[in-house]
């Protein structure tokens, strides 16, 4: 029977045929990844259905973009395509995925919190998007992350601090986004053999602060302005008040002045 197998698909090969081993949720993922973004560029040509059936082959892919490892998709780099549309969450069916790169496009919408299911995920790069909303914290779970790369997004809300439980992070980038509040110490300050990741990873936040960024220049010069606006006050009242007291001299003088004057007057010759 095993040798019948090994012939029937040898006579595949010969004839161009691939056989189909495909996985379906390698299937459902790239289905719905499809459907989730526009191509203006018509960049992903061979992204059709009867492709996402079988896109591998081995390690061969039959599609641009995707890198197979035995039969499943294990690396996705569609950077730099002009895409748009958003992030589908059906992402997380590429159960294999060790490599996102979805880089320098036009995408919108919230990363997927779904994304915690790519367990084996050691690269993410989403970078150069229009992506919003707040970091999913669930990312915690992709054990094997490398690399988290978002800078150049619309992205909000605070870094979450379990991000800083990935032992294996070694590059951290979330500049030129829209995030508030403190960085977590578990990213800026971190030990032993852990990285640590310096200003330029949280540059361009308008209201993110703490170390490793310097402090917030707008609030040292709030008090300095209130202290000058202090010592202001106070020169303005002691110049009114010294003037007060000149003024109040002057004319006290001239009546003590006057008064000697009537007095001279009333008193005889002799």
């Amino acid at each position: 029977m095993g040798a019948w197998i090994f012939l029937f698909l040898s006579l595949l090969t010969c004839a161009g045929l691939r056989p189909s081993f495909s996985d379906p949720n390698d299937e459902a993922c790239l289905t719905h990844l499809s459907q989730s973004i526009q191509d203006p560029a018509k960049s992903l040509h061979n992204w059709t259905k009867s492709t996402f059936s079988n896109p591998c082959n081995g390690f061969t892919s039959y599609l641009q973009g995707a890198t197979c490892n035995n039969g499943r998709i294990y690396k996705l780099s569609l950077t730099n395509l002009s895409l748009r549309g958003s992030i589908s969450p059906f992402l997380a069916n590429c159960t294999n995925l060790q490599a996102l790169d979805l880089s320098s496009n036009f995408l919108t919408g919230s990363i997927p919190s779904d994304l915690q299911s790519l367990v084996n995920l050691a690269v993410l790069n989403l970078s150069s998007n229009r992506l919003d909303g707040s970091i999913p914290p669930q990312l915690t779970l992709c054990a094997y992350l490398n690399v988290i790369d978002l800078h150049d997004n619309l992205l909000t809300g605070q870094i979450p601090q379990q991000l800083g439980l990935l032992v294996r992070l070694s590059a951290f980038d979330v500049s030129n986004n829209h995030l508030s509040g403190p960085i977590p110490s578990s990213l800026s300050n971190r030990s032993g053999n852990l990285p640590k990741f310096n200003a330029s990873s949280f540059l361009g936040n308008k209201d993110l602060y703490g170390y490793p960024l310097p402090p917030l220049k707008t609030k040292g010069l709030s008090v300095l302005a209130i202290v000058g606006i202090g010592l202001g006050s106070g020169f303005a009242s002691l110049v009114l008040s010294f003037t007060g007291v000149c003024i109040w001299l002057k004319i006290t003088e001239r009546k003590m002045v006057l008064e000697e004057g009537k007095i001279s007057q009333l008193m005889p010759d002799y």
